[in-house]
């Protein structure tokens, strides 16, 4: 890698990790049961995957959502934020990549590749699991940390939708060679 293309991937890590903040400050639905909320966030998160692949995606994901947890007031979950939010990006991008290998990508939803679609669920899953077990943890009471779990499967379905119609718009423009994974190139 050049060192023209580490400036730019690092513009574009850092670029990320400010709309993944900014995403997940702008819109704030308090979530009952919990001390957390909805957010758009998460759709800023599956597209730094997309752009960025599993590892640049992680660090926008996780430093993203956990400066928005300190900077929103919502310190106490800044850490668990960055680790659930940083294995959501890996999640999404591993379960990509093992796709990639297998050669199973060519089913689409509009020019949006469905593993792509996939590792955007699988990511949610792990992100309602993780927020269930902290949000019970610092409330002292799992049953409310569960009972939070539908907020965040709206959550992420809401930014699964919006990451869809934006790599949907991304991919027919010339920005489509900045996705980390090309697939229409790789067949």
């Amino acid at each position: 890698m050049t060192r023209t293309e580490k400036t730019n991937r690092l513009v574009m890590i850092a670029l990320m990790i400010c709309l993944v903040m900014i995403a997940t400050l702008s819109i704030r639905i308090p979530s009952p049961f919990t001390q957390g909320y909805i957010h758009l966030g998460d759709a800023m998160i599956f597209l730094s995957v997309l752009l960025l692949g599993k590892k640049g995606g992680a660090l926008a994901a996780g430093l993203g959502s956990a400066l928005a947890d300190v900077l929103g007031g919502y310190a106490a979950y800044a850490p668990w934020t960055l680790l659930i939010k940083a294995l959501m990006a890996i999640i999404m991008g591993a379960f990509i990549e093992v796709c990639i290998k297998k050669e199973n990508h060519n089913a689409k939803i509009g020019s949006v590749p469905l593993i792509e679609i996939a590792g955007m669920i699988l990511a949610g899953i792990e992100m309602v699991i993780g927020y269930a077990i902290v949000d019970g943890a610092l409330a002292g009471n799992m049953i409310s940390g569960f009972l939070g779990a539908p907020f965040n499967i709206i959550q992420f379905a809401v930014g699964l939708v919006l990451a869809t119609i934006l790599a949907m718009a991304l991919y027919k423009t010339p920005a489509k060679r900045y996705f980390a994974y090309r697939l229409d190139e790789m067949r």
